[in-house]
């Protein structure tokens, strides 16, 4: 989300030149750090936990994240550079602490169905959440530039996303509060026998719920969690170079797509949808080879193949090897957002087939501990790219 919002922290650090060199990994780095260090005892804390409280807190905490950024660039114009960048960090730091409590709770709630589609949603929707802040953005820029006010309308889109994501989610907790009420009146007889007792499946592994140390998660869902790591730590390798690559022809051209304050959020777009269209390219059904952890490892690491593509490119306006707009944007942003939506989601989507039924809570939250921890070494990793 902070990604997207690059053009207008270029324009705000633009006084800094080591702010405006290392604001982007400074950003991915304390957010993802911040979510690895909250989500560890999150997913620790098994016996008790309230998945759906712990979303709805997430989204409280998006909300005013949000809304205090959007307030920034009406208010806070004239605040020095440095002051700027410590409330930054700090909007930053916060939604660290909701993006933890929204990736534990939403994994592990969705996991406790014991349905991989569920999970796929999941992921499906994460990544339709990549691609709306980079339109919005692109829009705003179009209208009035990488200014405060293009920013205003960002950042107040984000908070109305977050807005509609709370209403949504609290009609889902209470139409499935109703549910539960009506599977215990009814007895698992006619037409509705099969579903019925899939659901009494889940309520006795809610009550038989126990805290699963997460050695024993990590051996029952060691290639798939190692798989996972590897996919977002090779990943986050690409907003470092995408915030710092121009179009090969914005010398040379007019057109404000073309320009940097368009060209970067676009560049992040490209990469958004891939990453989406490979999360949903996971609802055809795949090989069995496919599917089999040792083979997600190692195409996780295949992956890494592509960071050199970005070297390619025009970074820094340079100039590039391949001059090629529809390089970049095709075969090595969108190519590459694909195979981590696709590998991503199959990762995930696997972890509830080495697991007992009572342990798929559980499962789905460690996954996404080890989501977590991939894009935080990830991060850190990207300041040796910066």
């Amino acid at each position: 989300m902070f990604l997207a919002a690059l053009a207008y922290f270029r324009f705000r650090f633009a006084a800094s030149p080591w702010l405006l060199a290392n604001f982007a990994s400074s950003i991915t780095s304390l957010s993802q750090l911040t979510n690895l260090l909250v989500m560890i005892p999150l997913t620790q804390l098994q016996l008790h936990a309230s998945y759906p409280s712990r979303i709805i807190a997430s989204l409280f905490l998006n909300i005013a994240g949000f809304t205090l950024l959007a307030l920034s660039t009406v208010f806070f114009l004239d605040i020095s550079t440095g002051l700027y960048f410590s409330f930054v960090m700090l909007v930053v730091f916060t939604s660290g602490v909701a993006c933890a409590l929204s990736q534990n709770g939403t994994f592990a709630y969705a996991a406790g169905f014991g349905r991989s589609e569920y999970i796929q949603a999941v992921m499906a929707g994460q990544g339709l959440a990549g691609v709306l802040p980079c339109v919005a953005q692109i829009a705003s820029v179009l209208g009035s530039g990488p200014s405060p006010e293009s920013a205003l309308i960002f950042f107040l889109t984000a908070t109305g996303v977050s807005i509609l994501a709370l209403g949504a989610f609290l009609s889902l907790v209470r139409n499935r509060n109703q549910e539960d009420n009506r599977v215990t009146k009814v007895s698992g007889m006619g037409e509705d026998q099969e579903d019925d007792e899939s659901e009494l499946q889940e309520g006795l592994a809610q009550e038989t719920r126990k805290t699963i140390s997460l050695w024993t998660l990590f051996i029952k869902l060691r290639w798939v969690a190692l798989s996972v790591f590897t996919c977002f730590a090779v990943t986050m390798s690409f907003p470092v170079f995408t915030q710092k690559i121009f179009s090969v022809y914005s010398s040379s051209s007019d057109s404000p797509l073309l320009q940097p304050g368009c060209f970067i959020p676009l560049a992040f777009l490209i990469w958004n949808i891939g990453d989406l269209v490979g999360r949903i390219l996971t609802l055809i059904p795949q090989l069995p080879i496919l599917r089999h952890p040792q083979t997600l490892l190692l195409h996780s690491f295949i992956r890494a193949g592509w960071i050199p593509l970005y070297l390619l490119c025009n970074i820094n306006n340079k100039g590039a090897v391949v001059k090629s707009d529809l390089f970049y944007l095709i075969i090595v942003q969108f190519l590459f957002g694909t195979s981590n939506g696709y590998l991503g989601s199959m990762c995930m989507m696997e972890a509830g087939n080495w697991v007992e039924i009572e342990e798929r809570e559980a499962s789905g939250g460690f996954m996404g501990l080890m989501l977590c921890a991939g894009l935080t070494v990830g991060s850190l990793l990207s300041f040796l790219a910066a």
